[in-house]
């Protein structure tokens, strides 16, 4: 049976995507008046990003348009994120300008050189480079890796109102204790995305000279 972009467009990962960003425009609305909702709306639709990947692998419906989807919903979600987090941090707006930046830059080129190689993005890399092979072919490492940095920017969000339920073994909110635990993680998260932003680059620029050798 021929498979049509309806089709497509209705495949069950995608669902789950459209679900993905109903729950973050909630969230949105609402981020600076209830912070209950908010959060939850945001930590579940970064949650729902691993069921995608499970349903699209499990069902064969493995897309380019699934894939863009998800990456474009994940780099909007946090780039909102960052944004309201400036405001209402404004002494450190220029490192959420900067975190900002990389995760778009970075996994745009990314993106990109995947889809002019023709491969999905999480191939990219992988026989050169350990550190991301490491990243995109242990599971456990990469939930790990970008829940943590979600965690950790959500924490921020929630300080901004609550410390949350205090943690008597450490003297200390659940919330700020969420964020000191995750910091460690934002950071090697910030640093692979560095290393996904030099990688891509150099790829790109090796295409680049393909091309004009064979023009030649």
């Amino acid at each position: 049976m021929k498979t049509t972009a309806r089709d497509v467009l209705l495949f069950v990962p995608n669902l789950i995507g459209y679900g993905r960003i109903i729950l973050a425009l909630v969230a949105f609305y609402v981020i600076k008046t209830d912070y209950v909702l908010a959060s939850s709306c945001y930590l579940l639709s970064g949650l729902l990003d691993a069921f995608d990947g499970h349903a699209a692998r499990l069902l064969n419906q493995g897309t380019k348009f699934g894939a863009m989807l998800d990456q474009l919903t994940d780099r909007a979600a946090t780039a909102c994120l960052l944004v309201t987090l400036a405001s209402f941090y404004p002494d450190y707006a220029f490192w959420f300008q900067m975190s900002l930046a990389l995760d778009i830059v970075s996994h745009w080129m990314h993106l990109h050189v995947s889809l002019i190689g023709g491969v999905s993005h999480k191939s990219i890399g992988l026989e050169g480079n350990p550190i991301m092979r490491l990243y995109y072919t242990s599971r456990p490492v990469l939930f790990v890796m970008c829940s943590g940095n979600e965690l950790f920017f959500a924490m921020l969000y929630l300080l901004n109102f609550t410390e949350g339920p205090k943690v008597e073994m450490f003297d200390v909110g659940l919330a700020r204790l969420v964020m000191y635990i995750s910091a460690p993680i934002m950071i090697v998260k910030a640093a692979i995305s560095l290393i996904h932003l030099v990688d891509a680059s150099t790829r790109l620029a090796a295409i680049d000279a393909e091309e004009r050798s064979k023009a030649k």
